[in-house]
């Protein structure tokens, strides 16, 4: 019996899991989770509601970049996407050292 899914279909499946599970350890929603977790007595309840918000915030982004691949090109998105980590980065290493009082080495 042939699977549903192609090769391809399967390997993007591999690699978005991949990414998104590298880019959620230690983050702020990991930490978020743990702290809650270890205020509760329902471990088990704080897991599925935080899996359920992450499963709904990936569609969400899943929706809206299928949505916007329709009118932008891809080559677009990525630069945006790119840009914005950018910013966000440099913006996070800026408010760092204005805090620390030190500047980057």
């Amino acid at each position: 019996m042939p699977l549903p899914f192609s090769s391809a279909d399967l390997a993007l499946v591999g690699s978005t899991f991949l990414a998104v599970f590298l880019a959620e350890l230690g983050d702020k929603t990991q930490l978020a989770t743990v702290a809650i977790s270890g205020t509760s007595n329902a471990p088990v309840v704080v897991f599925l509601a935080s899996a359920s918000a992450l499963v709904l915030a990936s569609l969400i982004g899943a929706l809206a970049g299928g949505s916007l691949a329709q009118v932008v090109p891809a080559e677009l998105l990525q630069l945006v996407a790119a840009a914005g980590f950018l910013l966000i980065g440099g913006r996070l290493l800026w408010a760092a050292t204005v805090n620390q009082g030190t500047t980057p080495s």
